[in-house]
């Protein structure tokens, strides 16, 4: 694999355009600090009157906005290349400045709680300079219950550099120290696995590659499943620590607090999703079938169930591909698109160190950067269209929220970049006339709801369950996760062979280490059939395209809502499962 330096810069990300160099970043760093230093001035005088507090929370999002930008710099760094301990460096200062902001604004909430609700509203109405601050301010005064004074805020605040230390183990030794043994290619030839990799091998069309290919990749997560069992058990304890701290009834409770969201919506997720596991016993029983075996296995999941379609894609003609398909979406979105493309926002290739997976970051005030690992596949086409939305939706807030309203929630996160892969699939639907092809796309929706709904649910109840496990005072071990995470992947998928490799599943999943988090793939999934469906028959988009500037100015359920969803009502979920049930009918007519 080449390391960093022997890549094509063509496809790499520019972050020049945060910082010329190293230096911008060290003087703004400097400065940075320098704000932060500033903030102890204003303790004791913050709600002292509607103009202190138009001022203290102007200094405060200021010095948040710098601290950000150098923390994001130095973090994009490092996860092109883990292994580089000069990048190392430069996150863990980051992390030490941004851990230092936290502890120096600790004393913020509880001082404007003190003043109380009546003073906080009244400011609003005095102060023309607190309307950017205006949801903010209601917000605290929501979750005021939950807010500490100010000793035990700063105590919390001086926690967060030691608290990502499950998550940097994680990293680390899934993503650097980890080393998987080859796989035995189709000839007998032997194949580099990676993370990158395992995903190309587990769609090949020989089942003795795909199942050596699991076998050696979650092997590898076997052998040090303790390891793995101890770091996600510590990042359960924090959560539960500070969910208890902080007075709420459950560590589920707590993340979806934050967004004002109810317990409800994820217990009525899971419910749905499992009412509709007889729908997925016939999509399990279909592939068997149409695979030739009796019973299939959990490693026969990914390879398309359409024999003779191949359907390379280069990253070329997958930019094109996107691009066309995301046409409904106006030509200002398609112009960004090929901003994107040509300015430097994404970062293609697998190389040595860089962190796996996919992910998009925004930058206020300059513009998204995405990381890809690219394998020219179907799949990888499908991994940039979800990355991208991610980027849209953080330019479009980001270029119409001031700093303070910026920032979308997790719960409407996974919601724009969905909708770029239902307008995908909806778009390959819609042109192919070949049953054969058509069938190999409706088979690739199929997995859509699959890995999004079906297996992000899974996790979400693993999840759930693994907190309730610990909190009711279970210790959380290899055996005892390993063992909860078979019994749920055996209902999830009734009907299917479970490997036993497949128990130590869990211990790569890196999201495990943002608890609560997945679920929002399975309601975004959702959210995002329903509004993409009325964009593809030539809807008004203008609903979602407000959606997409709204960032974090309003609760996400609302923000939804003017997209043209209600996530308190079953609908969207229901509907969803409806055509899934649907699209599964059709392909099993046309595999007839």
């Amino acid at each position: 694999m080449k390391t960093r330096k022997e890549m094509d810069p063509q496809f790499m990300w520019e972050l020049e355009a945060i910082y010329p160099d190293a230096n911008a970043w060290e003087a703004d760093m400097s400065a940075a600090d320098a704000m932060v230093e500033g903030l102890s001035a204003l303790r004791g005088s913050l709600a002292a009157s509607a103009s202190a507090l138009a001022d203290g929370l102007d200094a405060i999002y200021a010095a948040a906005e710098k601290v950000n930008r150098v923390y994001i710099y130095a973090m994009l760094h490092k996860e092109s290349d883990n292994s580089s301990s000069e990048y190392q460096v430069m996150q863990g200062r980051a992390m030490s400045l941004y851990v230092k902001f936290s502890t120096a604004v600790a004393f913020a909430d509880p001082e404007m709680l003190a003043a109380g609700a009546d003073t906080l509203r009244a400011y609003l109405a005095d102060e023309a300079r607190l309307a950017t601050y205006k949801f903010k301010i209601e917000d605290l005064i929501r979750s005021s219950e939950h807010i500490l004074d100010e000793g035990r805020e700063a105590l919390l605040a001086s926690l967060g550099e030691a608290a990502q230390t499950p998550n940097d183990c994680f990293t680390m030794l899934s993503g650097v120290d980890l080393e998987f043994p080859a796989v035995t290619g189709e000839n007998g030839e032997e194949l580099p696995l990676t993370a990158g990799t395992f995903g190309v091998y587990r769609e090949s069309k020989c089942r003795a590659v795909r199942e050596d290919a699991f076998n050696k990749y979650f092997g590898e997560y076997k052998r040090f499943k303790n390891t793995f069992a101890a770091t996600y058990a510590g990042s359960v304890k924090l959560d539960c620590f500070e969910a208890k701290t902080r007075g709420y009834d459950s560590a589920c409770h707590a993340a979806l607090s934050g967004g004002n969201v109810p317990i409800s919506v994820y217990d009525s997720l899971i419910a749905a999703v499992r009412g509709a596991l007889p729908t997925m016993r016939k999509y399990l029983d279909l592939r068997a079938r149409v695979m030739g075996k009796e019973q299939i296995d959990l490693f026969d999941l990914y390879v398309p169930m359409v024999d003779g379609v191949e359907y390379p894609m280069p990253y070329e003609s997958a930019k094109a591909l996107v691009k066309e398909a995301l046409a409904p979406l106006g030509e200002d979105y398609a112009a960004l698109l090929d901003r994107a493309y040509n300015e430097g926002w994404i970062d293609v290739y697998e190389s040595k160190g860089k962190s796996s997976g996919a992910f998009s970051c925004g930058v206020y005030g300059v513009h998204p950067y995405v990381l890809l690992n690219y394998t020219d596949t179907l799949d990888d086409a499908f991994t940039l269209a979800h990355e991208l939305g991610h980027s849209m939706h953080s330019y479009y807030s980001d270029n119409t929220q001031d700093y303070p309203n910026h920032d979308y929630r997790i719960m409407v996160a996974e919601v724009a970049s969905t909708v770029n892969e239902v307008l995908l699939i909806k778009h390959l639907l819609k042109k192919e006339t070949d049953e054969k092809r058509r069938a190999y796309i409706l088979n690739r929706f199929l997995e859509g709801f699959r890995t999004t709904v079906f297996r992000q649910t899974l996790f979400a109840e693993f999840e759930l369950r693994a907190h309730e496990m610990y909190e009711a005072g279970q210790p959380l071990t290899a055996d005892s996760l390993s063992e909860l995470y078979h019994s749920l992947v055996s209902d999830y998928y009734e009907g299917a062979s479970i490997n036993d490799i497949m128990r130590y599943e869990w211990s790569y999943v890196p999201h495990f280490y943002r608890a609560f988090y997945v679920y929002q793939y399975a309601t975004g999934f959702c959210s995002a059939v329903a509004i993409a469906g009325k964009i593809a028959e030539g809807g008004d988009i203008s609903g979602y395209k407000k959606f997409l500037t709204l960032g974090g100015s309003d609760y996400p359920l609302e923000e939804l809502k003017v997209a043209g969803v209600d996530l308190t009502r079953p609908d969207a979920v229901a509907d969803a499962m409806k055509l899934f049930d649907e699209t599964v009918r059709e392909l099993d007519a046309l595999m007839k």
